[in-house]
Order: structure tokens, then C-alpha cells, then sequence
């Protein structure tokens, strides 16, 4: 079952400045803003948490992780706690949002697959693409620590109200709440150590399923890890049988899902467009904005872009797609099949996208997946295509270390 288990966590020292120790995850930073953030601060967590990736690069982040966890820069809980996590800003619809979940040592589970079960399990959302690298695991194993958290989205009803009063309850008792704020978003923190709401929350997440919305190669690696450590001899319920994770609940209220775009190469433009004509109706569309994107959920409708920025609706063609799944990133599977030679890359910004069109054979832009599809996924042991969500805000890596010893 999906159990969420309390750890002494390590925290950067109060003094810290959390907004210069502090990053985004690891796998959404260029090489550029790495080396940003390592200059904000020498205990910028990016230097123990996006070493070189080599050998000597594993050891040295490790050694910076333990002379940290020495000299003061980092302190331990005294006792095991879960840590409260609230997110505010404003979404892309300009609407004030705030999300609350917990961080905790989420039980390292293999997935059930589409078998028949009769308990409550983590389960992935989407698939994901390989990664040849290994670079999570040699640094969990350099570090014997979990660094960023995955996400994971609890189908418990009843969560986000727990932890709301665990928030309240911790506030009144004088917890030592730590926050920053960059980039619009406000990250708070608040270990939470009483047993009551501690045992609260705990009950919830083992009543329901727990789906993996963001770090699914995290989630791996912590599976390849366990499985190490218990040929080396570590019993079941180890530290490695757990890895960091933080669980909000799966409710509209509580997500902000924005679309990853798919931009293609390998073959001219008339191609991509002419293989796209024979599943959708293409019509003439304004230049791409944000407005469009809010025009495209409502209307059910895509939008291609050509070389030049031209832009173009296009509107599923009546029985095109019977039998094909009803998100974006499958109707477009479906449509480019047969298109040999074609590739695909994935972005999320539609800044990024424009500036670099001139590049390209194309891009397409899509919709968010609804949270009724991400509902369907957990329910039904079906899986998303590749890059059919991205969750916002990301966490802060940096804000909680769960060292893999107790």
C-alpha cells in the first residue's frame, strides 16, 4: 500500500537564505541555469544535487553533502516528522491559486500493471521515454541521500482538508514555518512532528491510491535502488524501501496542468501539414498568444505552426479518431504515424517555441490534459503518451533531504 512514512529531515540552517540555497528540480535546469544558481551561493543545493557526471563529480558532491551536514550548513529534525508544503501564485489564467501537500518517505512499490489487485498501490500516469543515464542513481548511491522530491497525486478525498488542519494546528503550536518566493511563486515549509496529525494523514494515504505526476525516472531509480540494497542484504521496510515524495490530492483546485507542445524535424513542412489534413479540418488562425491557448481548450481545437509563425486551427476531422484516446498527444500519435523519418521534441513555453519555429520543420501547439483524464488513468491502469502533462509550479529541491539511514 501507499504508505507515507515521517524521517528526521535535513533543512538548511534558519539563517539560510532559502531563495539563493535553494533550486527548480534538476531535470528542468539548463546548463546555463545551474551555473546561476551555483553562483548565487556556494551551498546552493545545485552543487550537491547537479554534479559532473562522472565518477569524481559523485564523489565531490557527496563530500560537499557530508562537510555540509558537519560544519552547520545543514541541521537535522531531533525526531522524525512529515514536512506540511504550500505553493502560491497565479496560474496561467491569472487566477490566485494555492496548492498543499506533504513531503514524506513514500513506500517504494512496483507497479501493479493492468493485473486485477485488491489493495491500494502507486501507479504511473504516463509512459516515459529511456534514459540511457544513470546519473540519479550513481548520485543516490555517491550520497546515500534522496534530493528531489518525485510528486505524487493522492486519490484520498478528505486530503487536502487534513492538511490544511495540520497547518493550522502546527501554526498555533509555533512551528518554525520557512518560505521564499521567486519567479510569482511563494514556497512555504512547515515540519509537522504531532502524532495525531501525523497518524491522520498517514491513515489517507493508505486507503487510496497514490499516481505519479511528476519524477517517474525518480520513482525508478528509487525502485532499482531498493532492490540493490536488498541483494546487498537491507530487509524490506529499509530506508531504501521509501524515497522522498511530495502528495497533494488529485481535486481540480489543487493542480495546475499546463500542455508540453510538441515540435517536429526530418521532413518538410508540407509533409508534417499534409498528414495532419488527413485527420483534421484546417482552417486559418490568428498569431499565436496565450488567448489562444484558453480559445483551444474551449473550442477543442489544436494549432499548427509553420516555419514562418504562420498559424493554422486544426479541428478533429468526424471519425478520425474513432478508438484513439481522446488527449491531444494520442490524436497526434495516431495522425503522424506514418510519417517516415519525422521526430518530435516536447516544450512547454510558447516563447520559446516561437523564437525558435525558424529552426524547425513545425510545431504543434495542444491542450492541457484534463483532470478528468488524469482521474481515468489511475482508475483504469491506463497510461498517458510520453510528455502529456506538466505539472506547475515545480518544487523546490533543497527545502527537505532524506538521508537513506534510518
Amino acid at each position: 500500500m501507499p504508505e507515507l512514512k515521517p524521517f528526521r529531515a535535513w533543512r538548511y540552517a534558519p539563517a539560510a537564505d532559502l531563495a539563493n540555497v535553494t533550486a527548480p528540480p534538476y531535470d528542468v535546469l539548463s546548463a546555463a541555469q545551474v551555473a546561476a544558481y551555483a553562483a548565487r551561493d556556494a551551498r546552493n543545493i545545485v552543487h550537491v544535487d547537479v554534479p559532473p557526471q562522472t565518477p569524481a563529480g559523485y564523489a565531490g558532491a557527496a563530500a560537499t553533502l557530508d562537510t555540509w551536514m558537519g560544519d552547520g550548513t545543514l541541521v537535522r529534525d531531533d525526531t522524525p516528522t512529515l514536512t506540511l508544503y504550500r505553493l502560491s501564485f497565479t496560474d496561467a489564467t491569472e487566477a490566485s491559486r494555492q496548492v498543499i501537500g506533504v513531503l514524506g518517505g513514500l513506500a517504494v512499490m512496483d507497479y501493479p500493471g493492468n493485473s486485477r489487485r485488491d489493495a491500494t498501490a502507486v501507479l504511473p500516469h504516463e509512459n516515459v521515454t529511456k534514459k540511457a543515464s544513470t546519473d540519479r542513481l550513481d548520485l543516490t548511491r555517491a550520497t546515500g541521500c534522496n534530493l528531489s522530491p518525485v510528486w505524487g497525486l493522492s486519490l484520498a478525498a478528505g486530503l487536502t482538508q487534513a492538511l490544511q488542519n495540520a497547518w493550522d494546528a502546527a501554526v498555533a503550536a509555533g512551528g518554525q514555518l520557512a518560505a521564499l518566493k521567486e519567479d510569482g511563486v511563494t514556497h512555504e515549509v512547515l515540519p509537522l512532528s504531532g502524532a495525531d496529525s501525523i497518524a491522520d494523514i498517514e491513515a489517507l494515504m493508505r486507503s487510496a491510491d497514490v499516481l505519479i505526476a511528476d519524477g517517474h525516472h525518480r520513482y525508478g531509480v528509487a525502485q532499482q535502488y531498493r532492490d540493490e540494497r536488498r541483494a546487498a542484504g537491507e530487509a524490506p521496510g529499509g530506508p531504501a524501501s521509501f524515497t522522498l515524495t511530495f502528495i497533494n490530492e488529485l481535486v481540480a483546485d489543487q493542480l495546475s496542468v499546463e500542455a508540453i507542445h510538441r515540435v517536429y524535424d526530418g521532413v518538410p513542412f508540407d509533409a508534417l501539414r499534409s498528414a495532419l489534413a488527413a485527420c483534421f479540418d484546417l482552417a486559418p488562425a490568428p498569431a499565436p498568444s496565450p488567448a489562444m491557448l484558453a480559445e483551444m481548450k474551449a473550442q477543442g481545437r489544436l494549432v499548427l505552426l509553420a516555419p514562418d509563425g504562420t498559424a493554422t486551427w486544426l479541428t478533429p476531422e468526424p471519425g478520425a479518431f474513432d478508438g484513439v484516446r481522446n488527449l491531444d498527444g494520442a490524436l497526434l500519435e495516431h495522425a503522424l504515424a506514418d510519417v517516415d523519418g519525422l521526430t518530435v521534441d516536447y516544450d512547454h513555453d510558447l516563447g520559446e517555441i516561437l523564437a525558435g519555429l525558424g529552426s524547425h520543420t513545425g510545431a504543434v501547439l495542444i491542450r492541457p490534459t484534463s483532470i478528468d483524464e488524469i482521474r481515468r488513468t489511475a482508475t483504469e491502469g491506463v497510461l498517458m503518451p510520453p510528455k502529456s502533462t506538466f505539472f506547475t509550479p515545480k518544487l523546490r529541491t533543497g527545502l527537505v533531504i532524506r538521508q537513506l539511514d534510518e
